[in-house]
């Protein structure tokens, strides 16, 4: 839908704003805030009187600009610290601390709780004037930040940033009267809501297709393709019935003779421009082996491992933080290593590199990592687990048809994904337009504030 214009506009002297409407005023933020103190970190929980619920930059909600406290941490912060910083609905807080290159500190949302709470010592709390909506000003500050003008006030130390609040509060803006920026208010409310609806569906339906996707990889490598092939039982509780002409077998027994399950490099050293690749579990999770993106350890290091150099067409497997990631080698990888999370496993003549990784990723094979972890937290499995790891094992035509089907399948259910994380990025630029149309007037909504508009 096409949104109509203000009647007349003027020069706002501002680059980022351009035109704005001309009974608009242009001023600085800091005319929006009668206060803004940063807040306190305290002291840990002491479980008296003293505890109280303290909002991190962890707390906010980036696309819908709110906190949200659903699992707040408890401080213990006294009352005389306490004096001036309590949070009140309408509170905005500013990102003061943290923020990366992606994401630059400085983002801004509003505190809509009645929960008393205080804000850590990376925030800051800013109660605003009189006549300023805290809805129209949450906008306002994410259309700024949407175009960076907070990154002019940014100060780097020691890896993290810290937002001048002062610089950033000199920064101008537009600044509608009161009964503009309440219509603006209801109708960003509103339109976003329905915005932030539609990428929920999509962000369920991505978990759908991920569920199928998993469903068809597990019930392909435990089942087969055959439906009316007879079955029986595997004798392993978590493995459940297998086809009858597959045999059930242990990983220790599929790998090739003269090799071992192994893990790397426990100690590569600092990262180096030159010297030796190693794969770690962050490529394990991404799946990206590009030589270029691979920390490099020095070569009287890597040689002290070789049972874990690689050749190409073995099988990788995460067994530190990326547990159950697992990947065949590229050819590319020949020459280089592992890390410590990771696991090298050179199959034998009785199964395929790609039917064991389709193995290894399936649900029966996540249940029995869990189940080895006997109550302790699920963070490593030993190779003396990934050992014993029983695995049902077809003929070798019918393990390459598997994989095939397999391949086939996760493309498709891949494709279908994409669509809908392309369709989500659509929706998170329309209402980030949205957003700035409105906050610097370049649409007239106050006639749609309380109908229907998108």
């Amino acid at each position: 839908m096409s949104f109509p214009r203000y009647p007349k506009y003027k020069d706002s002297g501002v680059e980022w704003l351009g035109e704005v409407p001309e009974h608009w005023e242009v001023e600085r933020f800091k005319k929006s805030v009668s206060a803004c103190r940063n807040g306190i970190w305290g002291t840990e929980a002491q479980g008296n009187d003293g505890d109280i619920p303290c909002v991190r930059v962890a707390d906010f909600d980036r696309q819908s600009l709110r906190v949200t406290l659903q699992a707040p941490t408890i401080r213990n912060v006294s009352a005389s610290e306490r004096d001036g910083r309590l949070l009140s609905r309408g509170n905005l807080l500013l990102e003061k601390s943290g923020g990366g290159e992606l994401q630059p500190v400085g983002c801004v949302v509003l505190y809509e709780d009645d929960t008393r709470a205080i804000c850590s010592n990376f925030v800051a709390r800013m109660e605003l004037a009189d006549g300023m909506d805290p809805s129209f000003f949450r906008y306002l500050h994410t259309a700024a930040y949407t175009v960076r003008l907070n990154t002019r006030s940014i100060k780097q130390t020691s890896g993290i940033q810290n937002l001048d609040q002062q610089q950033y509060l000199d920064e101008r803006a537009a600044f509608p009267p009161s009964e503009d920026q309440t219509a603006i208010a209801a109708f960003l409310d509103r339109e976003t809501a329905k915005i932030d609806a539609l990428i929920a569906e999509q962000q369920r339906l991505i978990e759908l297709l991920q569920e199928k996707r998993q469903a068809v990889i597990s019930h392909a490598v435990t089942k087969g393709l055959n439906p009316d092939a007879p079955m029986k039982d595997s004798g392993i509780e978590w493995l459940g019935e297998v086809p009858e002409h597959w045999e059930v077998v242990r990983l220790k027994h599929l790998i090739e003779t003269g090799t071992s399950i192994s893990y790397g490099i426990v100690q590569p050293g600092d990262p180096l421009d030159g010297g030796v690749p190693f794969v770690q579990t962050t490529n394990m999770t991404s799946g990206d082996f590009a030589l270029k993106l691979l920390q490099r350890t020095s070569t009287e290091i890597a040689s002290q491992y070789p049972r874990s150099t690689l050749k190409g067409g073995e099988v990788l497997l995460g067994i530190r933080a990326s547990i159950g990631a697992a990947h065949v080698v590229p050819n590319s990888l020949a020459g280089a290593n592992l890390s410590r999370g990771v696991a090298r496993i050179v199959p034998n003549i009785k199964i395929e590199s790609s039917f064991l990784v389709a193995a290894l990723r399936s649900d029966v094979t996540f249940t029995y990592w869990g189940l080895s972890q006997q109550g302790s937290t699920f963070n490593e499995v030993s190779i003396a687990t990934v050992k014993e790891l029983s695995i049902a094992v077809p003929p070798r035509d019918e393990q390459h048809e598997i994989t095939k089907f397999v391949r086939v399948e996760s493309e498709r259910l891949d494709s279908l994904i994409a669509e809908a994380e392309q369709a989500i990025t659509l929706l998170q630029e329309r209402r980030s337009a949205l957003i700035s149309a409105a906050v610097t007037g370049q649409i007239d909504v106050r006639g749609l504030a309380g109908s229907e508009a998108a």
